[in-house]
């Protein structure tokens, strides 16, 4: 029997056969070898031999699928982006400031998730906002032109993929060639591993793993060597990078469930082919669902065409009368999790990797019927 295909934002569909997986390990997990080892992940010492092998074939295989370079450090965290908010400037806002004193950070706001950033940031750093997309309704990318970065900043913050407004950075800047001496922090939490990152450009990416790696409890950092041993002394031992990385992400006990869940799908996205298999997968998923968007007035989306999420798809109907309709239509057809976020109203289609193609058709389909019945 199909499952209905869920299109939520985050907490997001995971691959079945992981799903599958995890569900015959739950009580008794096998290590390489198929030996049984008489206890579930969730019962393991973070310590342990079994849970060690688990981690260390996460991280091995996250280094492979993202490329990840020698000189990047993988950091395996908890308490999401929004944690992340705080302890980025924590760790490097005093990169280019007197020891031990907060500094400049900048920031680039282009929708919700990097006006939350900003906001936090602002209690450890002297936060800036280097350009807004808010005056356009954060439909599309602020050009490089019109940026007014800090010469003193010690990072400059994006979010590369914005969940709610749906907007996406196809590539990203060269702070150099914009003269900054700024490092580029990347919050990549909704599009990781489902496209390429350019590490010479970053130096430091976070994200939640909910949205595209896994369950939610784990936080992804990978930050370049050189940046670690710069916290202000206020910051938490926990949240200090240097003694996560001395650790082992081991300093206070990890979330061992969800790295293990994570590692599961980091395993099934080599099956797949791999992060490139996946991004031509991930760009015919969004051609289909934004065309259908696009070749009719019935339904609508406002981001420019160049900063379109390939991850996020928020679309209205015109008739806004319609949409408990469609909704409930939706879930009879198996389609879960439509509902937009509360701040900007409408749909959102979710389609991260763990979504197949077939999702996405059946959801063209069931709107083409909807228009037909309700046009």
């Amino acid at each position: 029997m199909q499952r209905p295909y869920n299109f939520s934002a985050g907490p997001a569909a995971m691959p079945a056969e992981v799903l599958a997986q995890a569900a015959d390990e739950m009580l008794d997990w096998p290590d390489a070898n198929g030996q049984r080892c008489g206890m579930g992940v969730m019962e393991m010492s973070h310590r342990g031999k079994e849970f060690q092998s688990i981690y260390e074939a996460a991280e091995a295989s996250l280094r492979e699928l993202l490329e990840v370079p020698a000189q990047f450090k993988i950091l395996f965290m908890q308490g999401g982006g929004l944690a992340e908010n705080a302890i980025v400037p924590l760790n490097l806002s005093a990169l280019r400031a007197q020891s031990g004193q907060p500094g400049v950070t900048d920031f680039v706001v282009t929708g919700s998730w990097s006006e939350k950033s900003l906001k936090e940031a602002g209690k450890y750093s002297q936060a800036r906002t280097a350009v807004s997309g808010k005056d356009g309704g954060f439909t599309a990318i602020p050009p490089v032109s019109g940026w007014h970065l800090s010469t003193d900043a010690s990072y400059v913050h994006l979010c590369t993929n914005e969940t709610i407004n749906g907007v996406e950075f196809q590539a990203l800047p060269d702070l150099k060639a914009l003269g900054s001496k700024a490092e580029l922090v990347i919050d990549f939490s909704s599009h990781v591993a489902s496209r390429p990152v350019d590490w010479s450009k970053v130096g430091l990416a976070f994200g939640g793993a909910q949205k595209n790696l896994g369950p939610a409890g784990l936080t992804l950092v990978v930050v370049r060597e050189d940046l670690l041993g710069h916290a202000l002394p206020v910051c938490p031992s926990a949240f200090n990078y240097q003694t996560v990385a001395d650790n082992g992400s081991m300093y206070n006990t990890p979330p061992t469930y969800a790295i293990y869940m994570a590692g599961l799908v980091f395993q099934w996205l080599k099956r797949q082919g791999g992060i490139a298999a996946m991004e031509a997968r991930n760009i015919a998923k969004a051609e289909l669902l934004y065309g259908a968007i696009d070749a009719t007035g019935f339904y609508m989306n406002g981001v420019a065409r160049g900063a379109r999420s390939r991850m996020n798809v928020p679309f209205f109907l015109r008739n806004e009368s319609l949409n408990d309709a469609f909704l409930v239509g939706a879930k009879a057809a198996g389609l879960l999790q439509l509902k937009g976020h509360k701040s900007v109203g409408g749909m959102r289609a979710s389609i991260y990797n763990a979504m197949p193609i077939e999702g996405v058709q059946t959801l063209v389909q069931y709107m083409q019927e909807f228009e037909r019945t309700h046009g």
